[in-house]
């Protein structure tokens, strides 16, 4: 059974996904708001799956001094997972350890993969809401019979990534992650195998490219990521021509 380490904020105003708020007309509290959505639906899709959730969150130590409040960043994804799944008592909550995203999702896979022993672990950040149950058992079946298996998302970044076997980490989350993913792979002499394409939305660009697929996939009565789906659909969220290329366009009265 594959443990997924969800790379976690508490979904506060400013601090989470702040290129998106400054390349889209959202705010930082609607921002905030898609956030969670996106890490709700983060949460169903693995607790619905074959895999074991890990809530890895930052501290409150490792927090902006401007973005703590007297709310424990733990205590405040408990809530939201203890609102979002069946049963909490089964997500496990972790603080993240180390300065970088390289270093907390290197810090955590290789404690899961070398002092837990576990088959297989996973790191994914929660901003991947097409990720659904049936990619993530997907992703379960290959890592039996690959040491690595990732899930590519637009601008060489990847939405998932699991592993049988630890790799050099160092970096690895930055930059093209795709390339360098497969890269350490390659070094360890491991088999990497790829998931579906799926959109990461951190930025304006991002959003445009979640956005038709995500519609398009309601309008087909096919399944959506209900949290993120009911926020596209309240904020009035779509993609729109224009003579510079698609623009986002944002109609709360919808």
């Amino acid at each position: 059974m594959t443990v997924i380490a969800v790379l976690a904020k508490p979904p506060r105003e400013g601090l989470v996904l702040p290129e998106l708020a400054d390349t889209t007309p959202l705010s930082e509290a609607a921002v905030a708001e898609l956030y969670e959505a996106m890490l709700r639906d983060t949460f169903l899709a693995v607790d619905r799956s074959g895999a074991d959730l890990l809530v890895n969150y930052l501290s409150t130590d490792d927090l902006p001094e401007e973005h703590r409040t007297d709310i424990d960043p733990v205590a405040e994804l408990r809530s939201i997972a203890a609102d979002t799944v069946d049963d909490v008592s089964t997500v496990r909550f972790e603080p993240q350890v180390g300065s970088t995203v390289s270093a907390r999702a290197g810090n955590t896979l290789t404690h899961l993969i070398d002092n837990e022993e576990v088959n297989s672990a996973a790191v994914v950040f929660g901003t991947a809401p097409l990720m659904t149950r049936l990619i993530v058992d997907s992703a379960a079946m290959k890592l039996r019979t690959n040491e690595v298996v990732v899930g590519p998302a637009t601008e060489g970044r990847a939405y998932y990534a699991g592993f049988t076997e630890t790799v050099d980490f160092e970096d690895s989350f930055e930059g093209i992650e795709l390339q360098r993913l497969t890269n350490r792979a390659t070094d360890a002499d491991l088999d990497t195998e790829f998931l579906q394409m799926s959109p990461r939305v951190e930025t304006g660009r991002d959003l445009l490219s979640l956005l038709p697929l995500l519609r398009s996939r309601f309008t087909a009565e096919r399944i959506v990521p209900e949290y993120t789906a009911s926020f596209v659909h309240d904020r009035g969220l779509d993609v729109a021509p224009s003579d510079d290329g698609p623009e986002l366009v944002v109609d709360e009265a919808e």
